[in-house]
């Protein structure tokens, strides 16, 4: 009698549909006797659905967690970050915006009638709060002295009878942010190394201090291994040298690193050994700690690391923490010109508080208005998982110092979002200087998620954070990258089966999806893409024209661009300039078709 016939497993089958096919073979082939009926309702064919339908979800978690594994494959924003973490990106959370608010106050006049009285000018101090119309927060960043000489001066008000001066309007400027100050305090218990304290609160940008009940203070540092902070002190000397502070560096073992999951924020402590003694490690010492060997294998000294301590800071133990923190608007942090209008929390400083006039104080206090003359703007969305997985691998190489064109790319993507946020930016060498000139294009967004250019307090932000960088012989000159509005126009006919409404619908929800993700400073734009996304569409037989063309006029940007010059050869794309990025402003509007 002839044997069966072995037939291997075949390990390729991981669904549910391949698996209970080879369930079913096996099954028929090897237990004939056992099992005759494999009808939909009957037993046999009960078990060999569970068996498939575990099958499937065995090789689903297994393909999860191996691509999950690895940063190229994972597609979880959480695990993305880890992966970054270790690479030594730092994710920076929602993004605050920056810009320059205008006050005006007013100031009544001298008792001789020469000038305003300098008694009751004041200085509006920072954390003061302004909110726009729409509600959104901002934040008074540092002190403004309406005092100050260079700060404009008018007569507000006059006596009807002679026109003598009653009260005089001062004007000044001061840097705002978005979001606004809170504080909540967490109790922690026993002592616990590496604690981790999670923060109830939603959209955190930055810490403003960590103190616990003993009032001693915890101080943010970039990792765990670094000793050394520097604080702003009140510069004494103020009036003969112009330096309102003075930073000056301090040796810190209460500190803790702040780290994002999820959009959560945690406070990550260190180990705790209070009974290790920071010693002060010298350079003179560190080079000559060999431990006995007749060699020294790269030995180097930190400045940010002077102690030889190992337990990482000193944990919080069987106390609460009162942390102050500043927290972005939820949604929209951007501001249109002119919107933000009220004055929802100020606070003022008065030289001689009580030889004044309280009625009058109170006056000044109520007359305070404020606008923003120009738009306060940034990056309002988050970046995108493909968009941080790209920063994570030009962070790794980068090792905090800027040497190439993508290393200053990566920081300035990196730049602390309390300093203000940029949606693109592009590095570029500039051919036309003789030294290693290189100019940044960056373009930030309005209030609408559209294209703008980036004010100049975020520019100098930016300017400060490249210079903690950037090769000594390097020059950045950070510009307005153009903008080049494009609008498309096609034709599709339709299979005769499909409908043309529904068909149009489909291919302009499917254009505008694609369009609406944005470009890159000096990205190209597809033609062929076009063409295929249109063609993915089911009742769509063909794209028998597709017109792309430039927008100008009152809402579009002017910049004189020929599309028709700037295609390539073979008509599959659109050449786009190194200092400008392409954008379709109004996908409603800007794209349309027709459907035969």
């Amino acid at each position: 009698m002839p044997q069966n016939k072995i037939i291997p497993i075949n390990y390729t089958s991981r669904d549910y549909i391949t698996i209970r096919e080879d369930l079913m073979e096996l099954a028929e082939r090897f237990y004939p006797d056992n099992f005759q009926d494999w009808s939909e309702g009957s037993f046999g064919s009960m078990m060999i659905d569970a068996v498939a339908y575990v099958g499937d979800q065995l090789s689903f978690y297994l393909d999860y967690n191996v691509n999950e594994s690895f940063l190229d494959t994972a597609y979880g924003l959480g695990n993305i970050i880890r992966h970054g973490r270790a690479l030594g990106y730092k994710d920076p959370g929602r993004a605050s915006t920056y810009g320059e608010l205008a006050f005006y106050i007013e100031v009544p006049a001298s008792p001789s009638g020469l000038g305003p009285d300098s008694r009751y000018i004041p200085v509006l101090k920072k954390g003061s709060r302004f909110s726009s119309t729409s509600g959104q927060n901002f934040l008074l960043t540092a002190n403004v002295d309406f005092a100050n000489p260079a700060n404009p001066v008018v007569v507000s008000k006059v006596t009807d009878s002679t026109g003598a001066p009653t009260h005089y309007a001062y004007k000044a400027y001061g840097t705002a942010v978005s979001g606004r100050l809170g504080t909540t305090t967490v109790t922690v218990g026993s002592f616990q190394k590496f604690r981790r304290v999670l923060l109830p609160i939603p959209d955190v940008a930055e810490i403003i201090s960590v103190t616990d009940s003993s009032g001693e203070q915890y101080f943010e540092v970039e990792n765990l291994a670094q000793d050394i902070v520097y604080r702003e002190i009140a510069n004494k000397n103020f009036q003969n040298d112009n330096v309102p502070s003075i930073l000056k560096p301090l040796i810190v073992n209460r500190k803790f690193v702040l780290v994002r999951e999820n959009m959560a924020t945690f406070l990550q402590f260190g180990s705790g050994d209070a009974a290790e003694i920071d010693i002060v490690a010298e350079p003179q010492q560190v080079a000559l700690d060999i431990f006995g060997k007749n060699y020294v294998s790269s030995t180097s000294f930190d400045p940010t690391r002077l102690s030889k301590n190992r337990s990482y800071g000193l944990v919080p133990t069987n106390t609460k923490l009162t942390v102050t923190y500043r927290v972005t608007n939820s949604a929209n942090s951007n501001a249109a010109v002119g919107s933000i209008t009220r004055v929802s929390d100020a606070s003022m400083r008065f030289a001689n508080l009580s030889t004044l006039a309280p009625s009058t104080i109170t006056s000044v206090r109520n007359s305070l208005e404020c606008s923003n003359e120009s738009p306060i703007m940034g990056d309002i969305t988050y970046a995108s998982t493909t968009e941080i997985k790209q920063r994570i691998y030009d962070t790794f190489p980068t090792q905090n110092r800027a040497v190439t064109q993508a290393d200053y790319e990566n920081i300035a993507y990196r730049m602390a979002p309390q300093f203000g946020s940029i949606k693109r930016c592009s590095v570029q060498k500039d051919t036309a200087s003789l030294k290693r000139n290189l100019n940044m294009y960056v373009i930030s967004e309005d209030v609408y998620g559209k294209l703008i250019k980036t004010n100049s307090t975020i520019k100098n932000n930016l300017k400060t954070w490249l210079n903690n960088y950037r090769m000594i012989n390097d020059t950045v000159d950070i510009q307005d990258a153009y903008v080049i509005n494009l609008g498309l126009d096609f034709s599709i006919s339709v299979l005769s089966a499909g409908n043309k409404e529904m068909a149009m619908a489909q291919a302009l929800a499917t254009l505008r999806s694609y369009l609406t993700r944005g470009y890159y400073i000096g990205e190209q734009f597809s033609i062929s893409q076009i063409y295929s996304l249109l063609k993915s569409v089911p009742s769509v037989l063909d794209v028998k024209a597709l017109r792309i063309f430039a927008k100008t006029g009152a809402q579009y940007s002017n910049i004189a661009f020929s599309v028709n010059q700037n295609t390539s050869p073979d008509g599959s794309y659109i050449i786009c300039p190194k200092n400008a990025i392409f954008e379709i402003k109004y996908p409603q509007v800007d794209i349309k078709g027709k459907a035969r």
